[in-house]
């Protein structure tokens, strides 16, 4: 028998994806979005998309597809480890790695070195992800932490979700930022524009960075910043939203203004409480010798 979901809609409205993440409180919003992306949520028999609004009386199926089967390969690709445990591990991934295989990226990634280099790896993410709690992106430095067992990733994704992580940043940004500190609270969403971008929109999801200026050069500032929460492309978006977009930056930047493959920002610390002990950890690395330079 297929595995199916069945919801009836009682006094509910609004758009079907977010009533449905409402009700099923067991399955995450990115595989509610999921399952409608691939065709596998009905309304009264009818395929519909993730804005179709309910009414009173909606009969909702999800017909649960299977699961893919990735052939996922343990590569030994060098890795520096900053600390690890039985429960979790921090990671100090390089420039141009990677987190996890996609379809443009089936190996090569973080994922496919974790499986090399650790024994266990969470299993809450779907099988592309394997104890990946959070990312940052490809081209982007620094720490990030990976649950070696499920109990360590809900520990340490709650403590993201209820930002209680801590979470710095440097970054090398176009422009002389002219005073010592700032908070850019303004909500981010996929663009209207170009779906392959992030933006500053009304109807974005809250997202809010505070920064301050390290040192002032020449038409670039170094700053450090610190995410209270996690949206994607969360610095790079808020930094050109600004006027000082990161420097290399090829999506939301002036392109070939520097040397290098990408932006210039590292993920420099990382804390957070020990998912077992509840110790206090803090980590920290210094930015990539190829930054340090320039």
């Amino acid at each position: 028998m297929k595995n199916e979901i069945k919801v009836t809609i009682n006094e509910e409205k609004g758009r079907v994806d977010k009533v449905l993440v409402e009700r099923l409180q067991d399955y995450s919003r990115s595989q509610i979005q999921a399952w409608l992306k691939e065709d596998a949520v009905t309304i009264n028999g009818e395929v519909i998309k993730a804005n179709r609004k309910v009414a009173a009386g909606d009969e909702i199926l999800i017909t649960i597809p299977e699961p893919v089967t990735l052939d996922l390969i343990a590569e030994n690709i060098p890795l520096e480890i900053i600390y690890e445990d039985q429960d979790m591990a921090v990671i100090n991934k390089p420039q141009g790695m990677v987190v996890h295989p996609s379809a443009g990226h089936p190996n090569g990634t973080l994922v496919n070195a974790l499986l090399y280099h650790l024994e266990n790896l969470s299993t809450i993410n779907d099988v592309i992800r394997p104890g990946i709690v959070h990312r940052i992106d490809k081209d982007t430095s620094g720490l990030l932490m990976v649950a070696k067992n499920d109990k360590a990733h809900e520990s340490l994704a709650k403590q993201l979700k209820d930002k209680t992580s801590l979470r710095k940043y440097v970054a090398l940004v176009h422009g002389t930022i002219s005073h010592e500190k700032g908070t850019i609270n303004a909500p981010i969403g996929r663009s209207k524009t170009n779906r392959k971008k992030q933006d500053v929109i009304a109807d974005g999801k809250p997202a809010v960075t505070h920064f301050t200026v390290l040192e002032r050069f020449n038409d670039f500032t170094l700053v450090e910043l610190q995410l209270e929460t996690g949206r994607t492309h969360q610095i790079r978006v808020h930094m050109n939203y600004i006027g000082y977009p990161v420097a290399g930056d090829p999506v939301y930047g002036p392109r070939k203004t520097l040397p290098g493959n990408g932006q210039y920002l590292h993920a420099k610390i990382l804390g957070f409480k020990h998912p077992s002990t509840g110790e206090e950890k803090v980590f920290e690395v210094e930015m990539p010798e190829d930054f340090k330079k320039l």
